[in-house]
């Protein structure tokens, strides 16, 4: 070991998202000492949501933060430990353990690895967007639609997750507005017809060459309207930026009750690119999939990958908590047959250096 090495763990669990404490609480309780690391995102994207409806078991719902500190309650019940942390790369060592770097400079090793790192939604970066996430800024229809019944709803995007998102929204919404910044959807064409279906019946109306640059509202009355460019051009906040075409560029308050992003999500997997994991093309990890045990497991033996990290497609607190718990089990029956063989690593940790 380095001499910066803290300690060695059976397993290590990458992020505390719902998919993480769900694999630590099953991962505990098969006295495998689960060690996760938070991440720059502690709790996930969760935290970002006050109420949660649809988790099951909740019939009057329950916060995000306040079921995130429940789950990491138990899984602290059950001898999980948590510690802050970035981790920047993880490599598979030649005697079959990992070796896993923090920012701050501190390795661990461990004999088997969950990657729940989930995925961050990409956001615009406007003015009231981080004040009122959360407070009628949404990045996740399904969790919050319900709770704007009866609002006029503005939905920012134009690929499958904006077309998606606003037929869902239909079910509760006055109207629902799509704000893209070109004329063209690069949506799938079933979704733009089912789209252009809601047109035709007045459920949803365009906006199409418009951008949103500013979101107005308050923690307490939420979203009360928003700021809009528009060019018939398209991409009219670069020709609003520019003096040679901003008089061109028409801006407007238009009144909304929420306003929902669906411009895609970044998986977090950049520290794991020195393992040797594959991910498809968007970054997401690919797990084994398929039916029977072992779903969870990636082409890097050991190394295991639940919740948004690998689920691109339903993105919801229950599946990422299922996924979590394959995890726990795949990883359990991993290093259960390492340990028969006498396989798991015996590295000593340098007393000395661990008390640096």
């Amino acid at each position: 070991m380095t001499d910066n090495t803290v300690e060695h763990r059976r397993l290590i669990i990458a992020g505390t998202g719902i998919a993480g404490l769900s694999a630590a609480i099953y991962a505990a309780r098969s006295n495998n000492d689960p060690l996760l690391i938070e991440g720059d995102e502690p709790g996930g994207q969760l935290t970002l949501t006050t109420d949660v409806e649809n988790y099951p078991g909740f019939p009057e719902g329950i916060s995000g933060p306040e079921l995130i500190n429940n789950m990491k309650e138990q899984a602290t019940k059950f001898g999980a430990e948590t510690r802050n942390g970035v981790i920047v790369d993880v490599t598979k060592e030649p005697a079959g353990h990992f070796r896993v770097e923090l920012s701050d400079g501190d390795v661990y090793t461990a004999d088997g690895f969950i990657a729940a790192s989930g995925a961050s939604a990409r956001t615009l970066g406007v003015p009231g967007e981080d004040e009122l996430m959360g407070y009628g800024l949404s990045t996740c229809a399904t969790c919050d639609g319900a709770f704007f019944r009866d609002e006029d709803m503005l939905v920012v995007g134009g690929g499958d997750a904006a077309m998606e998102e606003a037929n869902f929204l239909t079910k509760f919404a006055d109207t629902v507005y799509i704000a893209h910044r070109r004329e063209e959807f690069r949506a799938e064409d079933v979704w733009i017809d089912r789209t252009m279906e809601k047109v035709e019946d007045g459920e949803i109306e365009l906006l199409l060459n418009t951008e949103l640059t500013e979101i107005h509202g308050t923690p307490e009355d939420g979203v009360d309207h928003v700021t809009l460019v528009e060019h018939p051009d398209g991409h009219p906040k670069e020709k609003f930026d520019d003096p040679a075409t901003a008089d061109e560029v028409r801006e407007y308050d238009f009144d909304v009750g929420a306003v929902f992003f669906a411009i895609g999500h970044t998986p977090n997997t950049d520290f794991l690119e020195g393992t040797g994991v594959e991910f498809d093309d968007d970054g997401y990890l690919i797990t084994e999939g398929g039916r029977g045990g072992n779903q969870t497991a990636t082409g890097v033996e050991g190394l295991f990958g639940a919740g948004d990290v690998v689920d691109f497609h339903y993105q919801q607190a229950a599946t990422a908590g299922g996924m979590g718990v394959k995890a726990a089990l795949d990883v359990d029956e991993y290093l259960t047959e390492r340990e028969r063989a006498g396989e798991l690593y015996e590295g000593e940790v340098d007393a000395a250096a661990a008390d640096d």
